[in-house]
């Protein structure tokens, strides 16, 4: 039995993954990958089963962003070339929900940019979740910036099920991407969203010049937030924004780090999220072997993979999406 499938039966026993162990994952040769996600597949299969979590986004406001977070195009020090506009009306937040119903995406996220959302942009979320929750009873993922106690406490009230506040990095490489916030706002912000009851979505973006042993710390400070879904982005770095040119990251590593967070975090969704075709290129399929969950459709500002060619690859590796359509009124 190889060492990494023994891993898994550990962790499988209630054994909690070691930094030690965790940076020998991000270490392994080339040699040991598919042993590697083997033991990830048989933490995945235990719980996950072969189904996969299919989600979509809006980005409802875009640009605008007085943060000057390195990897976004939508921050105030971006010159980034993108689309900028407020708050985008209800019926086009609905008109998202449609399509991401027809796509089977069991979650649709309502993203917008900025610091965090006034009352007013709160108010036209909740108007749209309620209309939403009644017509495709589709799970809502809100992921609006910082939020105060009163706004989460109407999220959950109009039905939001998730919200999602990424750590996006180690508290040690934190200021290295931004120092308009803190790592310790990220914190209490996902805090802030289990109070109210909500359910907590928070994860990485990986490649943005850390070291591995950032990948460990952050994968390990999720597991202590007890995040129930981990988005995992690889940077897909912009032209004119502070990471431009970036390029760290190669298909094998980026299979390592998602086999990582499978272990760490074994019975949470680890969803492959933005630059996954970029990064992982033709082993994106691989991904999903560690991985329970994608995102179909476009990004914020970057476009994804087609719709079409994602249902394919889950019908290739024999893999079933987890949506049960409801009767639409």
């Amino acid at each position: 039995m190889s060492k990494w499938k023994e891993l898994a039966f550990e962790v499988l026993n209630g054994h909690i993954i070691s930094k030690e162990e965790a940076l020998d994952i991000l270490n392994s040769t080339d040699m040991e990958l598919l042993e590697l996600l083997h033991g990830a597949y048989i933490i995945r299969h235990h719980y996950y089963g072969n189904k996969v979590k299919l989600n979509m986004l809006i980005n409802t406001k875009s640009g605008l962003c007085p943060e000057n977070c390195g990897y976004c195009s939508q921050s105030s020090i971006s010159s980034a070339p993108i689309e900028k506009y407020r708050m985008v009306d209800k019926d086009t937040i609905l008109k998202g929900a449609e399509q991401a119903y027809q796509l089977q995406a069991g979650t649709y996220c309502i993203v917008a940019s900025g610091r965090g959302p006034s009352n007013h942009e709160v108010d036209q979320v909740v108007s749209a979740v309620k209309e939403i929750k009644d017509k495709y009873e589709l799970k809502i993922c809100a992921c609006l910036g910082i939020l105060k106690p009163e706004q989460a406490a109407m999220l959950k009230e109009a039905g939001v099920d998730r919200y999602n506040h990424n750590l996006n990095t180690s508290k040690n490489h934190h200021d290295s991407i931004t120092t308009s916030h803190t790592y310790q706002d990220r914190v209490n912000t996902v805090e802030l969203i289990k109070e109210a009851g909500i359910s907590p979505c928070s994860g990485v973006i990986v490649g943005m010049k850390e070291k591995k042993e950032d990948v460990v710390n952050v994968a390990m400070s999720l597991r202590v937030l007890d995040a129930d879904s981990i988005p995992v982005n690889f940077l897909h770095a912009i032209d004119g924004t502070p990471l431009e040119g970036t390029k760290e990251l190669n298909p094998r590593y980026c299979l390592k780090v998602l086999a990582l967070m499978r272990y760490v975090n074994p019975t949470k969704e680890i969803r492959i999220s933005g630059g996954r075709e970029v990064n992982l290129g033709s082993l994106q399929p691989l991904g999903l072997y560690a991985a329970n969950s994608i995102f179909v459709g476009d990004y914020l500002t970057t476009s994804g993979q087609e719709t079409t060619a994602d249902h394919q690859m889950l019908k290739d590796l024999g893999f079933e999406v987890d949506f049960v359509k409801e009767t639409v009124q």
